[in-house]
Formats: structure tokens, C-alpha cells, sequence
């Protein structure tokens, strides 16, 4: 793709000149000194070249890579879709399959880049399938042909929202695939390039178009960088070959529900001489080894460049990023080594006419607003029409649920769903004549209430040991206990956002929560291992976002209640229930 031509429009809304300090894309007038790096003219070498279509790496970096790199050469991932050869993997049994490297290396692997992830330790046959829903938007079709898949599965299969808006699916087994991924078309759904080195589902606001106090509406431009990303659901080879994942926003709204400071790419509204663009963040991550909140790039692209400019760093992440270990292969890594300024210049080389405008000063997110709660009713943008935010518990849903959700839609809204990063979800386009009619449903009266309790509204957590090989603790079902015990304990003046992840992958995003658990293994009474969690204190999400640090180690999960309770009296001023039914 050499050329776009895209026109968008968006209100221009009063500025206010952002201060360093906290998450802005700020104009710099000058470049900071570590800003650049000392580069040789050799390390600008692309690393990987277009063969046959697609790009590999070239043979003069294959020194120190790391095993999936390896994987990734012996064969292109993608042709396991572009070429259909899933048709054939599914003919085989499980058993077949792995008694070869290469097919074995399919099923482990490279089946990942068709949204699947085979679960051998925990579910040997099974597989997680995870789509792509830009924006978080989908419809209640679509959500009811998802029930149906993992209906089939009985206990295996259910589904979860997840931390970036997405659904994933579970229960899957290899021979009902090539079928899946047809009715994942016949619904406008895809799971391609879903996993492992690709770019993972573009987030936005999710009450996006109907928000009366957005800046701008992001459903078009993350439903642009979908598509562009993966050709319309046909696969792009151009972006398939990455070093490492690579996360996106756009910011559509002053709350920041889109989270853009732990993306590798957000565009953050701005206007410049008149005009409507993005300021751009890059480098936010999370790993086992190394947090980053994402650093201004000192750019902005007017709103027809958004794809442009997703397109040229993208090229500079996959020409010139590291692949040796697996830890030191985000983009930031790259950023670190070529500098801010280094990694600005290739950007801008690779732009369609070599040119990158250097960031505004007229960033249009107010960085002193409160951010607001979508829970429960709220009115629209659109005369007479309303949403209502339910609360999904640690975003687990089983097939039922998944189809009483598309009754819902269809009965009383328009059809549409909206997925949030807290896992959570929206009805949209409710006639205000019926909400109440709708808060009587008695779906509503149970576990998926528009008013959850001031604990559980901030709950969010990983897929835990259930279901993922890699996680250390179960996470779902002990964040919803502890977080029930700890309610019962202590009364808090306001919403607390408390998130689990099973092992230091951080999929449930500990940093950024005012309160975090990550699975670990710690010390029993006996002195034998346990399950356990280091706790974490103190993210912030917004514009003053922080990542939060270490409040204690290997703590025992049997012992995290008390501990909750005295870190919520210590640091956010709740009160015990005791002396509050004593004042009363």
C-alpha cells in the first residue's frame, strides 16, 4: 500500500497548552539530549527482505535469534491460512501432529497468527480463540454465533472479554476450525493475525459516536487500522513478520478509557493551524522484565494520515527492530537504542512523502477531567436515546449469557454490543422510553447488574490458571472471592480498580491498577510452595497515569484479604465495617 487517500472530520474544541510532566503528546521545541542516539549507518539496514510475498529475515541477522524467530523462518505462519493449509492440520489427529517438529510447531505456534492458541498444559486439544472487534463494537449476530460455537463445547467452552476490547472464545478443537473461520466471515468477524507478532485489536472510546463530551468519534479510525492491518480479513503479509506484539489506540475521549499510555502506538487528539489530527505516543508496554508508559514522539499527523503514519512506524519496528531474546524485542527497546529523535527520523522516511510534522501544542484532552463511570444509564448524544454499562464479573461469559446479551441488543437497543478494557460491557442506542423497562430484566438482577458494588465495578482479571499454561495462580474466581471477603470487611469512599494476572505477563495489566496481584509461587506454613501474589500499589490510568510498584512480595493468596483491607484503610481511606456500624 503506497498511498491513502482518507478525509476525516472533527469538531475543534477549546486547548489547553499540556504539561510535560504528565501523559501528553506535547510539542518539544527542542529535542531532549538522550533523545539521540549514536547509530551507525549499518544498524539502519533493514534486518528482513520480501520473498515470495512476504518478509523474512535476512540471513546475515539470523545470529542469536530467538526460537520463535526460528519457527517464523522454517515457515510463514500465515500460509497456514492464506494458502489453506489449516484445512489440511485439521484433517489430522492431535496425536499425528505431534509426532513432527514442523506440524507440531503449527499447532503450538504458528497457528497463533488465525487468533489460536493451543492449550497443552491445561486442555491438551483445545484451543483459545481470540477475534478482532475494533473499537470493541459488535452486534448481537455476531455475538449469538459465538454462543453457539462454545455451546458445543459444554464446560469447556465460554468466553471472556478482554483487557483490549476483544472477545476470546474457548473450547475449541482443531477439526471444527476451517468451519469457525467461515462463520466468523459470514458474520463480519475475524480472528487473523490475532497473536503472538502481530497487531492486536485497535482500541477506541467505547461509548464512541454516542458520547456527548467526546472529542471525536474512533470507531472509523480503528476500524480503518483493523482493516488495514489485516487486508480486510484476507491477511496482510506486510505487517505479519513483527519483532514482537504491537498495541494501538485512538483517543476519542478526556477520560482516557482507551488507556493510550501503555500502547506502543496512541494517537492523542490535537489540533494544529486550524486543523484536526493526532500528537503521537509510542513505546508503552508491559513485560515480565520491563514497564513502559509510552513518551511523546514530538509528532502529529493530520486525521487523513492516521493509516500513513500506523504504516511507517510499523515498517520501522519490523525493518529494524532486535530479535534475540524475547524480553528486549518491544518497540520501546528500539526507541531506547536509536533514541527518540533516530526512531522519529525513520518514521519519517517511511512516510509517503518523507515528511513528519513536528507535535502541537494544542492538545485537545483535558487533562483535569474527572474520569466518569459508564455504569448504569446514561443519555447520549441523540435526542431520546441512552446506554447502559453492565458489569460482566472478571469478564467471564458463558453461552446463555452470550445470547440473553443479543436479546437484549436486538429488544431493546439496535443490535449493537460495546466491549471495554475493563472487561465490561455497553448497551448502545436504547430508546429512553424503555431503560427502565430494561433494568427490570431479571439478567439484569443478577450477575450482570448496571450498579455493581464500589469493589467489583474496578475488578479485572487475567485468564488464570484455568485455562492458560502460563499463568501460576487461578485468577478469575479468587479475585471475585477475595474481592466478596474484602467487601465485607471495609467500606471505600470510591471506586478502587483491584486487577489479578496469573504470571508476570501481566495480561490483567497489575501496573496500572491501584491495587495489583500477580501470581507467583511463594511459601507455605510447611515451607512448601504455594500459590501467592507480589502486590502491587499505586497505577494511575488518565492523564496523570503512573505505574504503580511493588507494595509486597509473595504474599500467600490465603492470606490477601487482610492485606487488602489494611492497603485500602492505609492508602484510600476506607473504613472498616465494624467502626462504620458503630458511627452509625
Amino acid at each position: 500500500m503506497t498511498s491513502f487517500s482518507l478525509t476525516f472530520t472533527a469538531p475543534l474544541l477549546p486547548s489547553s497548552k499540556p504539561k510535560r510532566s504528565v501523559l501528553v503528546a506535547a510539542a518539544q521545541t527542542t529535542a531532549p539530549a538522550e533523545s539521540t542516539a549514536s547509530v551507525d549507518a549499518d544498524r539502519l539496514e533493514p534486518r528482513v527482505e520480501l520473498k515470495d510475498g512476504f518478509y523474512i529475515l535476512k540471513e546475515k541477522f539470523r545470529k542469536g535469534i530467538n526460537p520463535q524467530e526460528k519457527v517464523k523462518i522454517e515457515r510463514e505462519p500465515m500460509k497456514l491460512f492464506m494458502e489453506n493449509v489449516i484445512e489440511e492440520l485439521a484433517k489430522k489427529s492431535m496425536e499425528e501432529l505431534d509426532s513432527e517438529k514442523s506440524s507440531k510447531d503449527d499447532i503450538d505456534v504458528r497457528l497463533k497468527w488465525l487468533g489460536l492458541f493451543h492449550r497443552r498444559k491445561h486442555q491438551y486439544g483445545k484451543f483459545m480463540m481470540r477475534l478482532k472487534l475494533p473499537n470493541g463494537v459488535t452486534t448481537s449476530a455476531q455475538t449469538r454465533y459465538l454462543a453457539s460455537v462454545i455451546r458445543k463445547y459444554g464446560e469447556d467452552g465460554c468466553a471472556d472479554v478482554t483487557t483490549r476490547q476483544n472477545w476470546q472464545i474457548r473450547g475449541v478443537v482443531l477439526p471444527d476450525v476451517p468451519e469457525i473461520l467461515k462463520g466468523l466471515a459470514s458474520v463480519g468477524l475475524t480472528s487473523l493475525q490475532s497473536g503472538m507478532d502481530n497487531v492486536r485489536n485497535p482500541v477506541g472510546n467505547p461509548i464512541a459516536g454516542i458520547d456527548p463530551e467526546e472529542i471525536v468519534d474512533t470507531r472509523p479510525y480503528t476500524n480503518l487500522l483493523s482493516q488495514f492491518i489485516t487486508a480486510n480479513s484476507q491477511g496482510n503479509p506486510d505487517f505479519t513478520n513483527l519483532p514482537r506484539k504491537w498495541n494501538v489506540c485512538v483517543v476519542g475521549t478526556h477520560d482516557l478509557y482507551e488507556h493510550p499510555h501503555i500502547n506502543d502506538l496512541a494517537y492523542m487528539p490535537a489540533n494544529k493551524d486550524g486543523r484536526f489530527g493526532f500528537n503521537l505516543l509510542v513505546g508503552g508496554f508491559f513485560s515480565p522484565k520491563r514497564c513502559e508508559e509510552a513518551i511523546p514522539l514530538d509528532a502529529w499527523v493530520p486525521a487523513d494520515d492516521v493509516l500513513p503514519l500506523c504504516k511507517a512506524v510499523l515498517e520501522a519496528y519490523r525493518d529494524l527492530g532486535t530479535r534475540g531474546s524475547r524480553q528486549k524485542t518491544r518497540m520501546m527497546w528500539l526507541i531506547d537504542e536509536l533514541g527518540v529523535e533516530g526512531f522519529r527520523a525513520e518514521v519519517e522516511k517511511r512516510m509517503p512523502n518523507g515528511k513528519l510534522e513536528r507535535g502541537s501544542s494544542e492538545d485537545l484532552v483535558n487533562k483535569q477531567w474527572e474520569r466518569r463511570d459508564y455504569f448504569g444509564v446514561h443519555p447520549q448524544k441523540q435526542e431520546g436515546l441512552s446506554f447502559i454499562g453492565l458489569h460482566v464479573p472478571v469478564g467471564r461469559l458463558q453461552a446463555d449469557d452470550m445470547d440473553e446479551l443479543a436479546r437484549l441488543a436486538d429488544t431493546y437497543g439496535s443490535g449493537e454490543l460495546r466491549l471495554t478494557v475493563e472487561q465490561n460491557i455497553i448497551i448502545p442506542n436504547v430508546d429512553s422510553s424503555k431503560t427502565e423497562a430494561l433494568l427490570q430484566e431479571p439478567f439484569l438482577k443478577n450477575r450482570f447488574s448496571p450498579e455493581p458494588s464500589i469493589l467489583m465495578k474496578g475488578l479485572v482479571a487475567c485468564t488464570g490458571s484455568q485455562f492458560c499454561g502460563q499463568a501460576i495462580i487461578e485468577t478469575k474466581l479468587r479475585a471475585l472471592k477475595v474481592t466478596e471477603e474484602v467487601e465485607r470487611l471495609v467500606s471505600v469512599p470510591r471506586p478502587i480498580r483491584m486487577h489479578w494476572t496469573g504470571c508476570p505477563n501481566t495480561c490483567g495489566q497489575v501496573q496500572v491498577a491501584d491495587i495489583g496481584f500477580m501470581g507467583c509461587l511463594t511459601r507455605g506454613e510447611e515451607g512448601k510452595p504455594v500459590e501467592g501474589a507480589d502486590v502491587y500499589v499505586g497505577g494511575r490510568i488518565g492523564s496523570d497515569s503512573h505505574i504503580g510498584e511493588i507494595y509486597k512480595k509473595g504474599v500467600r493468596v490465603t492470606d490477601l484479604v487482610p492485606l487488602v483491607a489494611e492497603i485500602l484503610i492505609k492508602e484510600f481511606g476506607a473504613v472498616p465495617r465494624e467502626r462504620e456500624e458503630n458511627e452509625d
